[in-house]
């Protein structure tokens, strides 16, 4: 099952649950989803809705973050909330060990050996590790290993 359609079959059970806060969420992904594919023109892929969902839980996180350093903690722990059920949709992460040795081989790939060839080496790892890592984790760590 792709991700369109366990989006939809999670809308159906969080209606039958009568989960509001979980079927608002699941609504807000579904409709910006279908934004992108009028925008684009296209149908969108497995790849597609998940940048779809990892644009949300930034969008999310940096809600959050703004709500706790102004104090409002009742909105901040909403955003939460909704992070949680968005995050379901993503794939595993990864640890810490397989996290480098996927750089270590894309660097090996690309022949990077340098600063002047991270934007290579992100551009291989950005396709290769979507939804498995946070990419500024992915970039600090590619930074300290070319330099």
């Amino acid at each position: 099952m792709n991700l369109k359609e366990q989006l939809s079959d999670d809308m159906k059970s969080a209606m039958r649950a009568r989960d509001k806060e979980r079927l608002a969420v699941i609504r807000q992904a579904q409709a910006a989803v279908k934004q992108r594919e009028i925008d684009e023109g296209t149908t969108l892929d497995d790849a597609g809705v998940l940048a779809v969902i990892e644009k949300m839980i930034k969008q999310r996180r940096d809600a959050e973050t703004q709500y706790r350093d102004a104090g409002r903690d009742e909105l901040a722990d909403a955003e939460g909330a909704e992070i949680t059920v968005l995050e379901h949709y993503l794939p595993a992460r990864l640890s810490d060990a397989e996290l480098d040795a996927v750089i270590d081989r894309a660097i090996a790939d690309t022949g990077a050996e340098s600063m002047r060839d991270m934007g290579k080496v992100m551009g291989q790892l950005k396709s290769e590790l979507a939804g498995q890592a946070d990419m500024s984790d992915v970039s600090a760590r590619l930074k300290t290993k070319l330099q």
